[in-house]
């Protein structure tokens, strides 16, 4: 399922304002290692588990860093939860597990990725004007071992982040070198097997490191899964003082059969099993490779950075989700195809300075992204045979955004971090099947930011952020003219850039020894949501929209070999211009709840417990629906021999039944049934055990 959200865009005049704004940092530079801590650069942080100080670092309290040693002991069931590093992230799945994973965070469905931007060491994993949903987010393609941190942010405070970052970001780094060997093999039940091969050596100036990972995986699915993931890895990094520089390849594909959210009446009803499917051919196979470079250099006072990147990507997709509600003989499946190309980059200069007495820190930056999008196609399939095409697109996509930010030390207690970004989108649509909803349209945004930081005191730092962003709509849905599914009934285009903007307060302190909290306050109003259907090539206006929330993080390492964080989010999402009866967000997540302890025991054992909780759902517009609440317990325990460790995770310790995910809407199952309205349900898996075993050499 998707949703293509947009909002109203405006008309940007940056390029005079950089220039004058970025005039005169020339004054008194003081020299890079004086200066450089004090910049916001989070990668200078030295992360073991979450970034235990960030004072005078961090920008607001809802940004962060969390390090390996934070994941390296949380059991994973999916790829897509590292995300749930993330405080008040949950990411989930409806469908198998080959597809982007849907996820949740201040109150957005950001169903598979709109409105949270990632990237993988600098290369963008958001895909505009997806086959399947705009942004769409598949993090499958990287290798959990090798991650070295994940750099985090919410809200739309920062300059450097554009396109979908409104709700939040997160950026993966994967390690320059290893410390060691790593040969990993996981069994489990359902027939998962996983095996990871990870080395490095150095090489001339630097270290080449190498990697691939398999993994299959049935299901406890009625179908089953008979999914196959191939991943693979090479990085060649040189990293000294004052010069790096990093070429990193990647090469991922996967391959599944999917079991998609299936009537929850049908469940009770006893025609379908709970872990059973209305269309057993859905599924789907995905192709990306990527290759990129960047180069880094510091000096006295100044650092800059340039960062390129091309990849190739393919996905062909099957989905059922309404049964036989459009056609009673062959059933609803559809097909989404696309092939795509992405070229793209960008660079930051920073200018450490002393003017007027201040200290200041000016950066510039540029983004540039193209994509080549060919066979961009929506077909009605039965059993993955064709039956008929609704829409098939060639797409151009081009983005070119600038930005300015300035840091300035006012006072010991007082810094403000404020911001400019410009952001221009190209659109150029050929509809193949429609050529009067073919066009080109151009669209631009200016977005303002300013932090305000205060302290610290007692080792507390208090902060107040403001900001607009923005996300892109489809490119399909920007140029559409008619409803592909009656070309003779017009439809109103959806703006190219949809506007956002928010606020924040919150704290940051450590005074209690070993312990960091934060307590953060936001709102988001989104000018309109007007969501472009990929499933129905079609724009479906919903108004304007607010959300606002508390989100409360902590985590406590009281020695070296005890850790505890928990962290909780409690949020509240409507439409507005609606009446309050019918202004509830359909998937917004009102509460989350996230806590876990790792503790490191004598004799080289370890055992780690995580908890999480997200509920307050609704379904539809009227609250008259929700998806229940879901709390998952997962186990792990090991021991440690040497280079040898022995591992077994407990996934779902209490065999819950609740749901992964839910919607609302029509469907028809069994092909002889009445059409009905109700809850459509996708369950948590079972209780898993699974064993791994990991050799380092």
């Amino acid at each position: 399922m998707q949703r293509f959200k947009t909002r109203f865009p405006l008309f940007p005049c940056l390029g005079a304002a950089l220039h004058l704004l970025a005039g005169p940092v020339s004054a008194h530079p003081q020299p890079a290692e004086e200066q450089e801590p004090e910049s916001v650069n989070l990668e200078t942080v030295e992360v073991e588990g979450r970034a235990a100080d960030l004072l005078g670092v961090a920008d607001s309290a809802s940004q962060g860093q969390v390090g390996q040693p934070e994941f390296k002991y949380r059991p994973l069931s999916r790829v897509g939860e590292l995300v749930e590093v993330v405080p008040g992230a949950v990411a989930t799945q409806h469908s198998g597990s080959g597809k982007a994973n849907q996820f949740f965070l201040r109150g957005f469905n950001l169903d598979h990725g709109t409105d949270f931007n990632a990237t993988l060491d600098g290369v963008p994993m958001n895909l505009r004007t997806h086959a399947h949903g705009q942004g769409y987010l598949d993090l499958n393609s990287i290798i959990p071992e090798l991650v070295d941190k994940v750099d985090y942010g919410k809200g739309p405070y920062y300059a450097e982040q554009g396109d979908f970052a409104s709700a939040g970001y997160a950026q993966f780094h994967t390690f320059h070198r290893l410390a060691e060997g790593i040969a990993k093999f996981t069994g489990g039940e359902y027939d998962y097997y996983r095996g990871v091969l990870a080395n490095s050596n150095h090489l001339g100036r630097g270290d080449l490191l190498y990697a691939g990972e398999v993994a299959f995986f049935e299901g406890p699915w009625k179908q089953p899964e008979e999914s196959g993931k191939y991943n693979g890895m090479i990085r060649y990094t040189i990293d000294e003082e004052d010069f790096g520089l990093s070429v990193n390849g990647k090469a991922y594909r996967s391959n599944w059969i999917a079991t998609n959210q299936i009537p929850k009446r049908d469940v009770q009803a006893g025609l379908l099993d709970l872990y059973g499917t209305m269309d057993p051919s859905d599924g789907g196979k995905t192709d990306r490779y990527s290759l990129s470079g960047n180069v880094w250099s510091k000096g006295d006072g100044y650092k800059n950075q340039l960062n390129l990147y091309a990849l190739y990507y393919d996905l062909d997709l099957y989905s059922n989700f309404t049964g036989y509600l459009d056609d009673p003989v062959n059933g609803d499946q559809l097909n989404q195809h696309e092939r795509r190309v992405v070229a793209g980059g960008e660079g930051e200069q920073t200018w450490f300075n002393r003017v007027l007495g201040f200290d200041m820190d000016n950066s510039v930056g540029f983004q540039v992204r193209y994509d080549n999008i060919s066979n961009l196609t929506l077909n009605h399939t039965v059993n993955r045979r064709f039956l008929a095409s609704i829409s098939v697109d060639d797409v151009d996509e081009t983005s070119l955004s600038f930005y300015f930010k300035n840091q300035t030390h006012w006072l010991s207690w007082f810094r403000s971090i404020a911001g400019l970004r410009s952001d221009t989108f190209f659109f150029d649509v050929t509809d193949k099947l429609h050529p009067q909803d073919s066009g080109s349209q151009t669209s631009s945004m200016v977005s303002p930011k300013l932090s305000l930081v205060f302290g610290p005191w007692a080792e507390t730092e208090f902060f107040l952020n403001f900001g607009y962003g923005f996300h892109s709509n489809d490119a399909r849905g920007v140029t559409n003219h008619y409803d592909p599914l009656d070309p003779t009934m017009p439809v109103k285009g959806a703006p190219g850039l949809a506007k956002q903007r928010g606020a924040e307060g919150g704290l940051r302190t450590q005074y209690i020894p070993g312990l960091v909290s934060t307590l953060a306050v936001w709102y988001l109003h989104s000018d309109s949501e007007l969501v472009f259907l990929g499933d129905a090539g079609t724009t479906e206006p919903t108004g304007q929209s607010e959300r606002y929330g508390v989100e409360w993080t902590n985590y406590y390492k009281p020695n070296d070999w005890l850790t505890l964080d928990a962290d909780f989010a409690f949020t509240s999402a409507h439409y507005q211009d609606v009446p309050h009866s019918e202004s509830d967000i359909p998937n917004s997540v009102g509460q989350v709840i996230g806590a876990g302890v790792v503790a490191l025991l004598p004799y080289d054992f370890f055992a780690t417990a995580r908890v999480r909780y997200f509920g307050h759902v609704p379904l539809n517009e009227t609250g008259t629906a929700y998806m229940g609440d879901t709390t998952l317990v997962n186990l792990g325990a090991g021991y440690q021999y040497q280079k040898l460790k022995f591992e077994v995770d407990v996934f779902n310790l209490f065999d819950s039944k609740a749901n992964d995910i839910a919607y609302y809407y029509e469907s028809r199952y069994p092909q002889n049934a009445a059409a009905a309205e109700g809850i459509m349900i996708h369950p948590v898996m079972p209780r898993q055990v699974r064993a791994t075993i990991t050799l380092n050499f």
